[in-house]
């Protein structure tokens, strides 16, 4: 589940115009840090790990629309950024990458 969602947040990613070509692979390299720290994850916080996944991908989703909408933006941000809270102390790592790909996928400015 976790792998196939990743893989989809992948193929959002690469095949979005709106994303210039050096922010896709930078968010891709970060994706694949991501499926690692959460596959870890998933093997003792299962439904942490999918959450993490899920909202990563809407907030993809929400950053490479063509048409944009602030509110459901930031929406998704906050689910993505509170998917890994309570998880600072055990999974330092993770919080780091899930807060990486949130803060670029805000910078895209689209």
């Amino acid at each position: 589940m976790i792998e196939k969602t990743i893989s989809e947040i992948e193929a959002q990613i690469s095949g979005a115009d709106s994303v210039s070509a050096g922010r896709k692979a930078e968010l891709l390299k970060l994706l694949g840090t991501l499926k690692t720290e959460v596959a870890e994850l998933s093997k003792t916080h299962g439904e942490q790990a999918d959450s993490i996944a899920n909202f990563t991908k809407i907030s993809a989703h929400e950053a490479t629309r063509t048409s944009q909408n602030p509110q459901l933006r930031e929406l998704s941000d906050q689910g993505l950024r509170s998917s890994v809270s309570g998880f600072e102390q055990s999974h330092p790592r993770l919080v780091q990458i899930v807060n990486r790909i949130s803060q670029t996928l805000a910078d895209l400015g689209i």
